[in-house]
């Protein structure tokens, strides 16, 4: 069980798998007002440096699970950099359908909402797991601005126009599901292209390392397409940012 093997090798320098800096992460923990004793589940937990540095910071309490063999051995190695093994977790498993043994005060998926089959599914999914009063986090793509073509959409790894929504037109479908939005931390131009462009170089240190790998073909066609296709189509249209729901 894992993950494409293309994201364990042009994310495997990332901390944060997600547009994201470490500032923003920040930014997020302090919106949520956390506490020492908290507790909290991460599906899509990846190289843990949400539960690790929170848990440094805050003194929260956290299990992380991800399907990728590679980030969750990442996660358990932050921790114990960041001296937190004694408060989060991390388990290799697939997210889709974990349950907490013990309700959590903050139920999240960063940006990893297929495991519930979309927005609606995750947030049901989060929401067992969940004491109450608690809050859900999510997060989730939008669109800056509609792309004029299937074709631009595509260019943003969407399948289609239809796979993201406007934030406005985002945050009234929260609001539709009878979630009350409580906080929103919004990734910048900045963790975009930290996010994107740190792949690159990724991909072209494995390319000089690994020339004769079976696999050297698909990063080579990737690495070349790559950086053309992020500043025509995602840089422009594509947001990206983290939802705190509250059940009313």
């Amino acid at each position: 069980m894992d993950i494409p093997r293309i994201f364990t090798i042009t994310e495997s320098a990332h901390r944060i798998h997600n547009p994201y800096t470490p500032e923003k992460l920040a930014v997020l923990g302090a919106a949520l007002r956390l506490k020492a004793g908290m507790r909290i589940l991460d599906l899509g937990s990846g190289s843990g440096e949400m539960l690790c540095t929170w848990a440094r910071d805050y003194g929260i309490t956290g299990i992380g699970v991800d399907m990728s063999t590679l980030f969750s051995e990442q996660a358990k190695q932050r921790a114990a950099e960041l001296g937190v093994v004694d408060k989060v977790a991390f388990i290799h498993n697939d997210a889709a359908g974990y349950i907490a043994n013990v309700k959590v005060d903050v139920a999240a998926c960063i940006g990893a909402t297929w495991i519930g089959g979309g927005i609606d599914g995750t947030i049901e999914l989060l929401e067992k797991s969940l004491c109450a009063g608690g809050i859900i986090l999510v997060g989730e793509p939008y669109w800056l601005q509609l792309p004029p073509t299937e074709e631009a959409a595509r260019g943003c790894h969407a399948g289609s126009i239809a796979d993201f929504r406007r934030l406005p037109d985002l945050v009234a479908h929260f609001h539709d599901l009878n979630y009350d939005v409580v906080e929103m931390v919004l990734a910048d131009q900045e963790g975009w292209d930290r996010y994107e462009a740190a792949k690159w170089l990724t991909m072209r240190r494995w390319l000089e390392a690994n020339p004769d790998d079976d696999f050297a073909k698909e990063v080579r066609d990737q690495l070349t397409t790559e950086p053309l296709r992020y500043v025509t189509y995602s840089r422009k249209y594509l947001g990206w940012g983290v939802f705190a729901l509250m059940a009313r």
